[in-house]
């Protein structure tokens, strides 16, 4: 599912990035969105961050996520769905900056989103978290996505699972994880580049 989007990866003229000082190119956040909901909570932002890093933890505080797979380094399968009624999405990472910024895309058609989660630190030592969802569907969705409706419904959504993380992380009272790595256009950044590999065959021992 995730595998023939290979290709998709965001490029330097890609809607939604700019390049940086260094020629890095770096997603601006979402100037159009069809959702936007922010939330306090009473950890501090390493914490928050770590915490939300850790993907296949969604499912113990979710409404909504039952499962998620880690498919490549930056893309993770999610199965979502009320009661019996599931749906299995791919999602890649584009830009992951730790402590400050996360951005990803669906990787499916029908319909697809992007969206981005900030966290900033409070002068209290807490953390305010804003989730921000653009919705693109395709063909008989457009129609459906445009309405007020399924607006508010995703933004009633977003809300209730952000209230449920603030729940949930404030309840563990630190992290239960983390993933500290940095992500630029879809991809893995080494501190240190891998060396090369040897030409050398290398045949069996024993």
């Amino acid at each position: 599912m995730a595998h023939e989007n290979d290709a998709l990866q965001a490029g330097p003229n890609a809607p939604g990035t700019r390049p940086d000082g260094g020629g890095v190119t770096r997603r601006r956040p979402l100037r159009k969105r069809h959702v936007e909901e922010t939330v306090e909570v009473a950890v501090p932002v390493r914490t928050a961050y770590n915490q939300w890093t850790q993907f296949k933890t969604f499912p113990r505080f979710s409404s909504v996520v039952h499962g998620v797979e880690q498919i490549r380094p930056t893309v993770t399968a999610w199965t979502i769905g009320y009661g019996p009624l599931r749906r299995r999405l791919a999602v890649e990472i584009l830009e992951q900056d730790p402590d400050a910024y996360l951005a990803w895309r669906g990787l499916e058609q029908t319909p697809s989103h992007q969206g981005e989660v900030e966290f900033r630190p409070t002068g209290s030592g807490g953390t305010v978290i804003t989730v921000r969802m653009l919705l693109e569907p395709r063909g008989a969705t457009r129609v459906l996505t445009r309405s007020s409706g399924a607006t508010r419904l995703a933004a009633r959504l977003v809300r209730r699972e952000l209230t449920n993380f603030k729940r949930f992380i404030e309840g563990l009272g630190q992290e239960g994880g983390a993933w500290r790595g940095t992500i630029r256009n879809g991809r893995v950044q080494h501190d240190h580049p891998e060396p090369p590999r040897s030409r050398v065959a290398q045949w069996p021992v024993g």
